[in-house]
């Protein structure tokens, strides 16, 4: 009697096939993780595209809580609400851990007239544990914060997120120290409640030159100061307390009216 010798290499030669197309759709999958999480570009038609020739900003968010563990099974964007049994476990403040201040600082940047004009130069998120990420300022980010979560994710664990036609990337991570990335014509302000300097935000841009970069510093986290070595002044918006989301809303508007933005 003949053994089956050769159906057995069939076999494993068939199981060596479907390795490969599932490899193979895992990596189809990661190309296109635009779509997954629900992140897109801005039409055209909604993204005018700025004069590269006139004066631009740049927004850097500072001390953003945005680190993962894994939590049961899974990795996870740790935040104050969904993982009190994880802090008090590792003895963890839970009000360190607040990424949804990110994902609201972020929506009011990229949802303003100014950045759909094409005004806004870089867009930046420097995290608590020095990590530095790009956005792309044509970026629509996720609506909801259990998808914002999913999309921060996979950048931290090193994935950068594409366009979906591939023509570059949405959000990466990219070398530190955030100067590399600033414009060299440029004025770097920095916002604190603390400092003894208050102003107009209105009047304060108004007296900048036209032709004069803004950076702006926004601490991204809950209870703190920004503390940064690069930034040229410090000033305060509001004699009150404000989020960093108000504080962005406040500068957007300042530099719509300058630039005469509507």
């Amino acid at each position: 009697m003949v053994r089956p010798y050769a159906v057995r290499g069939l076999k494993r030669k068939k199981r060596d096939v479907e390795k490969e197309a599932a490899a193979g759709g895992e990596e189809e999958k990661e190309s296109m993780v635009t779509e997954s999480v629900g992140i897109h570009t801005l039409h055209p038609a909604a993204a005018v595209s700025g004069d590269g020739a006139k004066a631009g900003v740049v927004f850097v968010l500072e001390k953003a809580s945005l680190e993962f563990a894994s939590v049961g099974k899974t990795y996870q964007l740790l935040n104050s609400d969904d993982h009190v049994n994880f802090f008090r476990k590792h003895n963890l403040d839970p009000a360190a851990y607040r990424p949804d201040i990110t994902h609201q600082a972020l929506l009011a940047i990229l949802d303003s007239p100014l950045n759909k004009s094409g005004r806004i130069r870089g867009l930046y998120v420097h995290t608590e544990k020095n990590v530095l990420i790009q956005v792309n300022p044509q970026v629509r980010l996720p609506r909801t914060y259990k998808r914002f979560s999913g999309v921060m994710l996979q950048v931290l664990q090193n994935k950068n997120i594409r366009a979906a036609d591939g023509s570059g990337f949405l959000l990466r991570k990219v070398e530190n120290p955030v100067t590399r990335h600033l414009p060299a014509n440029s004025h770097r302000i920095g916002l604190s409640y603390s400092s003894q300097k208050l102003v107009q935000m209105s009047n304060y841009v108004a007296s900048t030159s036209d032709d004069l970069n803004l950076v702006f510093v926004v601490g991204a986290m809950a209870n703190g100061k920004i503390d940064t070595d690069y930034i040229d002044d410090l000033v305060a918006v509001s004699a009150y307390p404000l989020t960093a989301a108000y504080c962005i809303a406040r500068i957007c508007y300042a530099l719509e009216q300058k630039w005469k933005i509507l």
